[in-house]
């Protein structure tokens, strides 16, 4: 039988086919899935990773035995789908990894309106029944089964996109694009079709077993062909999605990476425009820029645990019109809350296009503060080695404690964030400060306590 608790995460299915799991796995879920959101009708996609028609096909199978209705969308982006769960107002289900290597594959969930699903919100009902019926077997069909139905809703979701953003006006713009071999390469030609924009493919071929480089633009190394290619072409701005498309990282003219904490800080000034006084959810390892930014376009910035799911319940509790986080994450009131890369793009071409400076002169407004990125280390004993970090600063008159999130420590001129992994032995550390200097001292200071 499948350990479940290998696989069920606290926001998604993830793991490696077949071994973890296959498609009569998926059949279940399909089912149960069904069964807990009580729906009559359900929507389905996929990414392009070998395995993941025939897990979505089996996952349709399941919830239309129990007489529930399938639209499946077929090849799309993780937005794509959010975007057919919000027009549809459809409960969806999402197949994809990500940015995971090719053997892995997952499932993300939602609600109707894109709303998320995770292990408080449906994820741990969802897994009690697929375990259950492991054991007893498939649970009955409905008298009259489910119909399974194809629909196209790539030129709809474009359409929607540019309806949030007009780009028709702006000066023309070379934009590389780096898709990872992922889902970019299936939405962004109908996105930018017919735009002001000369579009510089790479590797857009859909195939999920990565032949270039991983689909995870969070990692330095992946930005490398990009950064390389802006350069070479004289790019105005280059942009990198992961596998599955709903994340987005931006490279300035220079083949720079631009923080996404200023992508943020960026976008929300331009929702801010829009929405005057309204209210922007921001992650606590994003930058002091951002709530500087909020408040200086009016707005009203509230601080979040990381994790899309304490984005998104934010974003639906206060009415928030934006949310960012520092994994380049962009979550809109104007998606049903949910996150999509490519609207953040494009929010970013429209700032690029609509004024005559360099991506990198418009950014450094946004990018305020000198920042460590994410630095893992391996520890034996991670609340062991937290508790020593704490104690290390609990005593000191000129910093302020709190544990929102891990530990952070905030001073007048820097901060520190140590948050430990919830599925590695790892502790995680992000120091920022006014030059590079105090985040070189802050960080050797935290780390030699970390790694005492």
């Amino acid at each position: 039988m499948a350990d479940l608790s290998q696989i069920v995460k606290a926001y998604d299915v993830r793991g490696v086919v077949p071994d973890q799991w296959d498609e009569a796995l998926a059949e279940l879920f399909g089912a149960a899935f069904a069964r807990i959101t009580g729906a009559d009708a359900i929507v389905t996609g996929h990414d392009m990773r070998p395995s993941s028609p025939g897990l979505s096909r089996a996952f349709a199978r399941g919830a239309a035995a129990l007489g529930v209705d399938v639209t499946e969308i077929g090849l799309c982006s993780t937005d794509e789908l959010y975007f057919a769960s919000g027009a549809l107002n459809l409960p969806g289900a999402m197949f994809t990894a990500s940015h995971n290597p090719a053997q892995y594959n997952g499932i993300k969930m939602c609600r109707a309106g894109a709303a998320p699903v995770g292990q408080d919100t449906g994820l741990a009902d969802i897994r009690a029944l697929v375990e259950r019926w492991t054991e007893t077997g498939a649970p009955e069909s409905a008298a009259t089964p489910g119909t399974i139905a194809a629909r196209d809703v790539l030129g709809d979701y474009a359409k929607h996109l540019r309806g949030l953003v007009d780009l028709s006006g702006i000066r023309p713009l070379k934009v590389v694009v780096d898709a990872g071999n992922g889902m970019g390469g299936h939405t962004v030609p109908t996105v930018l079709d017919g735009l002001p924009t000369e579009l510089d493919a790479m590797y857009f071929e859909l195939d999920g077993t990565f032949p270039n480089h991983e689909a995870n633009p969070l990692d330095p190394k992946n930005l490398v062909d990009l950064q390389a290619r802006v350069r070479e072409v004289g790019a105005d701005i280059g942009l990198a999605f992961d596998g599955d498309a709903d994340r987005c990282f931006v490279i300035d003219e220079n083949g720079d990476p631009v923080p996404p904490s200023a992508i943020t800080a960026l976008v929300a000034a331009r929702e801010l425009a829009k929405h005057p006084g309204g209210t922007v959810i921001h992650n606590l390892i994003t930058s002091w820029s951002v709530p500087e930014v909020v408040k200086e376009h009016g707005g009203k910035a509230v601080r979040t645990r990381v994790g899309h799911s304490f984005i998104k319940e934010e974003m639906a509790r206060t009415g928030a019109i934006f949310g960012g986080e520092h994994s380049a994450h962009y979550y809109f009131r104007d998606f049903w809350n949910a996150d999509t890369g490519m609207l953040a793009a494009m929010h970013v071409l429209a700032a690029l296009g609509g004024q005559d400076e360099p991506l990198s002169r418009l950014v450094a407004q946004y990018d305020r503060y000198a920042a460590s990125g994410e630095i893992n280390s391996t520890v034996a004993d991670q609340a062991g080695r937290a508790a020593a970090v704490k104690a290390a600063y609990a005593d000191r008159d000129d910093v302020q404690l709190d544990e929102l999130d891990g530990l952070t420590v905030t001073a007048a001129d820097w901060w520190f964030n140590l948050r430990a992994s919830n599925t590695e032995p790892l502790l995680r550390l992000n120091v920022e400060a006014r030059d590079e200097q105090t985040v070189a001292r802050i960080r050797d200071e935290v780390l030699s306590v970390v790694r005492a």
